[in-house]
C-alpha cells in the first residue's frame, strides 16, 4: 500500500506546481496584455497621452513596493494563505478594471492589481521551494517555472492583440477573472498551508512601512523620469526620499529583534550576485518587448494582431529552452549556465540593434527575438536556482521576495533608462534629418544597444561573484 500512496502524493505535487505556474502566469502576463490595449484604453475613456503611462506604471508601483512585504507575510502566516489572499484580490482588481468608465478607477484597479500579484509571486516560488527538493528535482520544477514566467510576458502581447482586435480592451482585465477563480478553488483542494512553526506570527511594521514606501518611491521616480525629466523636482525629490526610507530601514533592521530582512542575508556572495544578474537581465531585456511592439507598430505599421504573432516565436523558443536550462545546470554548474544564458540574450539584443525603417520580420525580427528567448529562460532557471538554494525553508518567501523584488526595480530601472536613450536619440536625429520614422527607429536602436551593454554587465557580475557549485 506504500507505492501508490507514495505516487500519489508525487502526482499532487506536480500538480500543484502546475496551478503555482498558473498563478504566476497571470501575474506576469498583466504586464504586457495591457500594452497592446493601451491605444484603446485611451480613445475610450480619454486618458491624455502624458496620464496613459499611469496605467502601466500604477501596477509596476504597487509589485515592486509590496514584494519583499509580501514574501515575509508568506513566510510568517502562511504561504498558501498568502498565496490564495493574492489570488482573490487580483481577481477582484481584474473585475472592476474591466468594469471601470473613468480614469481613476482604471488606475486605482491596476495599483491592487500589483498589490495582489506582490502576495501571488514571492508566496507561489517559496510553496515550490519548499515543497521540491534542493537539487535536480527542483531545478526541474524551476525550470517549468521559467519557461512560465519568461513566456507568459511574450504570450501577453499575442492575447492582448487577439483579444483587443476580436473583443475589446475590457477583455483584457475579465481574462484574469476565470483563470484566477480556477486556481483559487483549486488552491484549496491541492496546496496545504505551511510556515515555519517556530517563527513568531509578527512582522516588523517600521521595517515593512520604509522599505514599501522606499521602495514605491525609487520606482515612482525612476517612471517619472523620462517624462518630466532627470533633474527635475518631481524626480530628485521622490529618489532622495526613496533613499532616506532605504536607508532607514537598514537602520531599523539591524536594530530590530524580528527584522523583516535579516541584514545577514547579504553577506551572502552568491545569493546577492543571483539577485543583482536577475536585476540586470530583467533591465536588460524586460523592456524588449516593449520597445519592440512600438517599432512594430509605429514604424513596421503593424497591428495589435499582427504584433502578436510576431512574439510568437519568442515565446516558442523560451518553452524549449526551458528543460535546457535544467539540464545545463547539472552538467555545467550554475556558474556557466547563467553566463551562456547571459551570453544569449546580449547576442539576441545586439541583432535586434539592426532594425531598420524598412525592416522585415524574418531579417530583422526573427533571430534576434528567437535568440534572446533561449538566453532569457536559461538565465531566468538559473537566477532562480541560485537565489534559493542553500537558503532555509522559513526563509524562502523572504529570498522569492528579494529575487522578484531585485528583478522589478531592475526593470523599472532598465525601462526609465531605455526610453531616456530612445528619446534623446530621436530628438537628436531630427535636428539634422527631420523623418520621424528614421529617427524613432535609431532612438530604438540606441535603446537596445543600451540593453545589451545590460546584460554585458550581467555577464560581469556572474564571472565574479556566482560559485561554480552551489554544494
Amino acid at each position: 500500500m506504500t507505492m501508490p500512496d507514495a505516487s500519489k502524493t508525487n502526482s499532487l505535487r506536480w500538480f500543484a506546481l502546475a496551478l503555482l505556474c498558473t498563478g504566476e502566469f497571470m501575474v506576469v502576463l498583466d504586464f504586457s496584455i495591457v500594452n497592446v490595449a493601451l491605444p484603446a484604453i485611451q480613445k475610450d475613456l480619454g486618458f491624455s497621452q502624458q496620464n496613459l503611462q499611469w496605467i502601466v506604471s500604477a501596477y509596476a508601483l504597487s509589485f515592486g513596493g509590496f514584494l519583499l512585504l509580501g514574501g515575509r507575510a508568506a513566510d510568517l502566516f502562511g504561504r498558501r494563505r498568502v498565496f490564495m489572499a493574492g489570488l482573490g484580490l487580483f481577481v477582484l482588481a481584474s473585475l472592476v478594471g474591466g468594469l471601470a468608465r473613468f480614469q481613476w478607477v482604471l488606475v486605482a484597479a491596476r495599483a491592487f492589481q500589483g498589490l495582489g500579484a506582490a502576495c501571488v509571486s514571492p508566496a507561489a516560488l517559496s510553496i515550490l521551494t519548499t515543497t521540491f527538493k534542493e537539487g535536480s528535482e527542483r531545478n526541474k520544477a524551476l525550470s517549468i517555472w521559467g519557461t512560465v514566467a519568461a513566456s507568459g510576458f511574450a504570450a501577453g502581447v499575442l492575447l492582448g492583440g487577439i483579444l483587443t482586435d476580436w473583443l475589446n480592451w475590457c477583455s483584457v482585465m475579465f481574462v484574469n477573472v476565470p483563470i484566477g477563480i480556477a486556481a483559487f478553488w483549486f488552491s484549496l483542494q491541492v496546496l496545504s498551508e505551511s510556515r515555519e512553526q517556530n517563527t513568531k506570527q509578527q512582522i516588523d511594521l517600521l521595517g515593512a512601512a520604509s522599505v514599501t514606501l522606499g521602495l514605491v518611491l525609487l520606482v515612482y521616480a525612476l517612471v517619472q523620469a523620462p517624462e518630466v525629466g532627470w533633474f527635475s523636482a518631481g524626480t530628485v525629490f521622490p529618489f532622495l526620499g526613496a533613499l532616506a526610507l532605504l536607508a532607514l530601514f537598514i537602520f531599523i533592521e539591524s536594530h530590530s529583534p524580528a527584522p523583516l530582512v535579516p541584514l545577514s542575508i547579504f553577506r551572502q556572495r552568491t545569493l546577492m550576485g543571483a539577485n543583482l544578474v536577475g536585476a540586470l537581465l530583467s533591465a536588460a531585456v524586460g523592456s524588449m518587448v516593449f520597445i519592440l511592439t512600438l517599432y512594430m507598430q509605429q514604424v513596421l505599421g503593424y497591428s495589435a494582431l499582427q504584433t502578436g504573432l510576431a512574439f510568437l516565436p519568442h515565446a516558442l523558443a523560451a518553452m524549449i529552452a526551458a528543460p535546457l536550462a535544467s539540464q545545463l545546470v547539472s552538467r555545467l554548474g550554475v556558474k556557466l549556465t547563467l553566463v551562456l544564458g547571459m551570453v544569449g540574450s546580449m547576442v539576441g539584443l545586439l541583432l535586434l540593434t539592426g532594425i531598420s525603417v524598412q525592416g522585415s520580420f524574418v531579417r530583422d525580427l526573427l533571430p534576434g527575438t528567437v535568440i534572446a528567448g533561449l538566453g532569457i529562460v536559461i538565465g531566468i532557471v538559473t537566477v532562480t536556482i541560485t537565489a534559493t538554494s542553500g537558503v532555509r525553508d522559513h526563509d524562502q518567501g523572504l529570498a522569492s521576495g528579494l529575487l522578484n523584488t531585485s528583478q522589478q526595480i531592475g526593470a523599472a530601472i532598465g525601462l526609465a533608462i531605455l526610453v531616456a536613450v530612445a528619446t534623446a536619440r530621436t530628438q537628436s536625429i531630427l535636428i539634422s534629418n527631420n523623418n520621424l520614422p528614421i529617427a524613432t527607429t535609431g532612438g530604438f536602436q540606441a535603446a537596445l544597444l543600451v540593453a545589451a551593454g545590460f546584460a554585458a554587465l550581467g555577464i560581469l557580475v556572474a564571472v565574479l561573484m556566482i560559485r561554480k557549485s552551489l554544494g
